[in-house]
């Protein structure tokens, strides 16, 4: 069962000295998550994930327990692929102290459910709605981005969850200048690193036994990882400058 901190906001000068504004609990959450941003926060609040408190002027303050909370949805869409829907219902139930086991996705065969091995999990999936929110930008913009393929929908139109990443990133790059057409040659660069990717574990991903699949999905982490901090470092050394 989640748990509230003891004393909870609201009690008086100490309780309010614990809030948290949201760019204090961007830097908690980004060390287990460092790909967190603080237009994701935003719209984890928008979808009533989480409800920090509001000062008279407006800004957000969060209590321990939010930034709790946020661990555990953030958690469970990285390692459950899970539905912001099923992620409420499953918090919301924890909370109420109920006992309750988190959901096995499923898939469509044939009009029946299938669900899918650990090895082989369901992407969380968001609507074009939900990455306008997120991203907090309009229409026009990503359709824009769309047009240089930075972002692009699935075949039923919804869109992989971490495009809300991508989409948060395209829009703060956009407050220094740096337009979409710009950034053509980054989406290339980021092709040609995934295509190396696949092609050394592409063998493990055809393998028939499950453990081999499953240790592709392992190496497969493991080079992205390695690729994009090679990649930051080689952007770092080009420009001469070290980022914290």
């Amino acid at each position: 069962m989640l748990q509230t901190p003891s004393g909870g906001a609201g009690h008086g000068a100490a309780a309010t000295d614990r809030l948290m504004s949201i760019g204090t609990v961007l830097n908690v959450l980004r060390d287990e998550f460092p790909e967190v941003t603080i237009s994701k926060i935003r719209f984890l609040e928008a979808e009533g994930l989480i409800e920090p408190q509001r000062t008279p002027s407006g800004y957000r303050k969060f209590s321990a327990h939010d930034v709790e909370r946020l661990g555990h949805v953030l958690r469970m869409q990285r390692d459950h692929y899970l539905p912001l829907k099923v992620i409420r219902e499953h918090l919301d139930a924890m909370e109420r102290g109920e006992a309750v086991q988190l959901p096995a996705l499923g898939r469509q065969r044939d009009g029946e459910t299938v669900s899918e091995s650990p090895e082989a999990p369901t992407a969380a999936r968001i609507g074009r709605e939900e990455l306008l929110a997120a991203a907090g930008v309009g229409e026009e913009e990503l359709r824009e981005w769309e047009s240089y393929g930075l972002v692009t929908p699935l075949e039923d139109g919804v869109y992989d969850a971490e495009v809300t990443t991508v989409a948060s990133l395209i829009a703060e790059l956009a407050r220094f200048g740096i337009e979409p057409r710009h950034l053509r040659v980054m989406k290339a660069a980021a092709d040609r690193e995934a295509g190396l990717v696949d092609q050394v574990v592409a063998p493990l991903k055809r393998h028939r036994n499950p453990q081999t699949r499953a240790h592709a999905e392992d190496r497969t982490k493991e080079l992205a990882g390695l690729t994009v901090k090679l990649h930051a470092a080689l952007v770092q050394t080009a420009l001469g400058v070290r980022l914290p």
